[in-house]
C-alpha cells in the first residue's frame, strides 16, 4: 500500500454557531485518485479549503508527508508540492494561451517575477520542451495563439489544469473542475486528468459524480460536516447512510436492500 501523503486528523472548522466540519479524519495516499461529494452544506468545500490552507482549523492537525502544515499558508503548501488549480492558474485573459503557459512554468520553476516575464518577452521561452508537451497533452495546440478571453469554458479549464500541472505538484487538488462544462468539454477535461493517473495524487470535489465514476479510485461522502462513507465508488454509493442522507432514499422502504452494501 502506498504511503500517506496528506492526512487530516480531527479537523474542525466553525463559523459562529455553525460547525461546517466536525472532527474529521481524512487521508490521501501517494498517486491515489480520490473524490469528495456531498449535498450543499455538507462541508466538502470547507474541508477542501482546510487541506489547501485557505481556512485554518479550529481544532485538529493537517500533515503533509508527516510534516505538520496546519498553520502553513497556501503559498507554503505550493512550495511543498500541493497545488490547487487556481493557486498558480490565475489566467491573463489578454495574453495568448502559450504565453499563459510560459508564465506559469517560469513562475513555478525559475522564480522569475511575473512583471519581468511580461515586460520582457515570452516569445523566446515558448520553445521550452515542457510547454510544448503541455500544449499537446492538454489538446491546446489549435488555440495556442488565441487570447484566453476568447476561449470556451472547457478550453480555459484545460488551460488552468495545464498551468497547474506545469508546476509538477505531487498533489493536485481540483474544486469542481467540471462545473459549467458541456458534455463534450467534460470528456476533454477528464481525458486530460486520466493522463495524470499514476503520476500524481489527485483529489477533486465534484457534483457530477456520474462523469467521474470510472475515473475515481476512491469516493468519500460528507453530510452535515462529517464523513459518512469512504471507499470504492459503487460500494460507497450503496452505503445505507449515503442512500438515506445523500440520495434521500430510505433503505428500509426497499426491503433492506442497502443493508448489504
Amino acid at each position: 500500500m502506498a504511503a500517506e501523503i496528506l492526512k487530516a486528523e480531527g479537523v474542525t472548522k466553525r463559523f459562529g454557531a455553525l460547525t461546517a466540519v466536525g472532527h474529521v479524519d481524512y487521508s490521501l495516499r501517494e498517486h491515489e485518485v480520490a473524490g469528495i461529494i456531498g449535498s450543499n452544506g455538507a462541508g466538502k468545500t470547507t474541508l477542501f479549503n482546510l487541506l489547501t490552507g485557505y481556512f485554518r482549523p479550529d481544532e485538529g492537525t493537517i500533515r503533509y508527508k508527516g510534516r505538520d502544515i496546519t498553520r502553513a499558508t497556501p503559498q507554503e503548501r505550493v512550495g511543498l508540492g500541493m497545488m490547487r488549480t487556481f493557486q498558480l492558474t490565475a489566467t491573463f485573459d489578454n495574453l495568448s494561451v502559450i504565453d499563459n503557459l510560459v508564465l506559469a512554468f517560469f513562475r513555478a520553476h525559475r522564480r522569475s517575477s511575473l512583471l519581468h516575464l511580461i515586460f520582457s518577452t515570452c516569445r523566446k521561452h515558448r520553445a521550452e520542451p515542457q510547454i510544448a508537451t503541455a500544449l499537446e497533452t492538454f489538446d491546446l495546440q489549435s488555440v495556442r495563439d488565441r487570447q484566453v478571453m476568447h476561449l470556451s469554458l472547457g478550453e480555459k479549464r484545460r488551460l488552468e489544469i495545464a498551468m497547474a500541472v506545469l508546476a509538477e505538484p505531487e498533489v493536485l487538488l481540483l474544486d469542481e473542475p467540471l462545473a459549467g462544462l458541456a458534455e463534450s468539454e467534460v470528456k476533454g477535461v477528464l481525458d486530460v486528468l486520466r493522463r495524470r493517473v499514476g503520476r500524481q495524487t489527485i483529489l477533486l470535489v465534484e457534483h457530477k459524480i456520474s462523469h467521474v465514476k470510472d475515473f475515481l479510485q476512491r469516493l468519500t461522502v460528507m453530510h452535515e460536516g462529517r464523513i459518512i462513507a469512504d471507499g470504492e465508488f459503487e460500494e460507497t454509493l450503496r452505503h445505507p447512510e449515503v442512500r438515506r442522507s445523500y440520495w434521500q432514499i430510505d433503505p428500509a422502504a426497499e426491503g433492506g436492500e442497502g443493508s448489504h452494501a
